[in-house]
C-alpha cells in the first residue's frame, strides 16, 4: 500500500507519522522550497487528542504546556468572569509551539523506512503509482481543479500572534478576553512565556507599538519583559462541499478553516486522522485495497460532524461580535448564567475536547 501526501505542512506530517506507523509507505510530495513556520504560532491541543497524538503519532509530552483551567472574560462586563472550564485532572488543554512539533515529526519521519520526501514538479505526480492522494496543498494544481467550491465567510478581521517574556508564575489557565476590538487570548506555554492571539476587526495596518499598547490595555496579570515579533493573518472560515474526487482525498485546513478564537483548529484535524486511520486499517484488516471507497466511508464519517463544528465556532464569534457591535451586556450575562450551570458546563467541556459525537 503506497499513499501520496501533497504538502509538507504540519497536517501532511502528522499525517504522514500516523500512516507510517501502520507501516503504510508514504510519499510527501512538496515544492522545492523550505517552508517557513513561525514561530511565533501555537497550537491547542484538548486532553483526548493530545492522548491519541502521544500514543498513536509521536511523542509529545516533553513539548506541550498543560493547561488547567480556561478563563473566558468580556469586556462589556468590565472585565468580569463569563464562562470558566476546567475537571478533575490536571490537564484541560495543551499548548505547543507549532515548529517544535512539526521538527519532531520531521526528524522522527526522515529516519522512518516506510517515508520518502519528493520534490514537487507540476507533471510529476501519477495517480496510479499511489492507492491514496491526500492533498494539503493549497497551491497544488489538484486543489484549483477539484476542491475550489466552497462555503465560505470572511471576517473582515486579522489576527496578531506573538510571544511574551514575563515574570515566572504558575501559568497554567487558557485565558480569553472578549474585547470591544475582538478576542483576544492569552496561551501559556511555559512559567515564563505566554503566546498571544488577537484578533481584531476591521484593522491591518497597526503599528507594532499600537499592538502592544492594545495588549497591554487588557493584560489580565503579566508583568511583561518582552514582546517578541508580531505576525498578522487575514481571518475567514470555510468548508468545502466535496471531500474527495475519486482517489484525491482533500485534508487538514483544505476541508475546514475556522476562526481562531476557540483553539480548535487543529484540533479538528487530529480528529479527521484518527477517523482516516481507522478507515485505512479496517480495509488492511479485512484484505481490502486502499482506494476511492476509503475517501467515501471518511466524508460519510466526518462530513456533518465538521459542519456542525464549523458552524458552532462561527456562532460563538457571531455572538460576541453582535453584543460588540451594540455595546450590550445582556448577551454575556446571559452566557454567564448558563455557564453557572453544571450540566451545560460540562456539556461545552467536552465538546471542546471531543468534538461532536454522536
Amino acid at each position: 500500500m503506497r499513499v501520496c501526501i501533497l504538502g509538507s505542512g504540519l497536517t501532511a506530517l502528522t499525517l504522514a507519522k500516523a500512516l507510517v506507523n501502520e507501516k503504510i509507505y508514504v510519499d510527501i510530495v512538496a515544492f522545492n522550497k523550505k517552508l517557513n513556520i513561525e514561530k511565533s504560532r501555537t497550537i491547542g491541543i484538548s486532553k483526548s487528542n493530545y492522548e491519541y497524538i502521544n500514543k498513536n503519532i509521536i511523542k509529545i509530552k516533553n513539548i506541550i504546556w498543560k493547561l488547567k483551567k480556561i478563563e473566558i472574560y468580556s469586556e462589556n462586563l468590565k472585565n468580569e468572569k463569563v464562562l470558566n472550564f476546567e475537571n478533575n485532572t490536571n490537564q484541560l488543554f495543551s499548548i505547543i509551539k507549532n515548529h517544535q512539533i512539526y521538527k519532531a515529526l520531521d526528524k522522527s519521519l526522515g529516519k522512518n523506512k516506510y517515508y520518502k520526501k519528493i520534490k514537487y514538479e507540476k507533471k510529476s505526480i501519477k495517480s496510479e503509482k499511489y492507492n491514496l492522494i491526500i492533498n494539503t496543498d493549497y497551491n497544488s494544481v489538484l486543489t484549483k481543479k477539484y476542491f475550489n467550491k466552497k462555503i465560505e465567510k470572511t471576517y473582515n478581521s486579522f489576527a496578531f500572534t506573538t510571544v511574551i517574556d514575563h515574570d515566572k508564575i504558575p501559568n497554567d489557565i487558557a485565558i480569553q478576553i472578549f474585547t470591544k476590538m475582538g478576542p483576544l487570548a492569552f496561551l501559556p506555554l511555559s512559567k515564563n512565556k505566554t503566546s498571544i492571539v488577537y484578533s481584531i476587526y476591521g484593522l491591518k495596518k497597526l503599528s507594532r507599538e499600537k499592538i502592544i499598547q492594545l495588549i497591554n490595555q487588557h493584560n489580565p496579570k503579566f508583568k511583561i519583559k518582552k514582546f517578541y515579533k508580531i505576525e498578522h493573518f487575514k481571518l475567514k472560515s470555510f468548508i468545502l462541499r466535496s471531500y474527495y474526487h475519486k482517489n484525491i482525498l482533500a485534508f487538514g485546513d483544505l476541508l475546514h478553516r475556522i476562526h481562531p478564537l476557540a483553539g480548535q483548529g487543529f484540533n479538528m484535524t487530529i480528529r479527521d486522522i484518527n477517523t482516516l486511520v481507522n478507515i485505512v486499517k479496517e480495509k488492511i484488516d479485512l484484505g481490502l485495497p486502499l482506494d476511492s471507497s476509503v475517501n467515501d466511508k471518511f466524508e460519510k464519517k466526518i462530513k456533518h460532524k465538521n459542519y456542525i463544528f464549523s458552524n458552532g465556532i462561527d456562532l460563538v464569534q457571531e455572538f460576541f461580535n453582535f453584543e460588540r457591535k451594540f455595546d450590550n451586556s445582556i448577551l454575556s450575562k446571559s452566557v454567564k448564567l448558563l455557564g453557572g450551570n453544571i450540566s451545560i458546563n460540562k456539556m461545552f467541556t467536552k465538546i471542546a475536547d471531543k468534538g461532536i459525537n454522536f
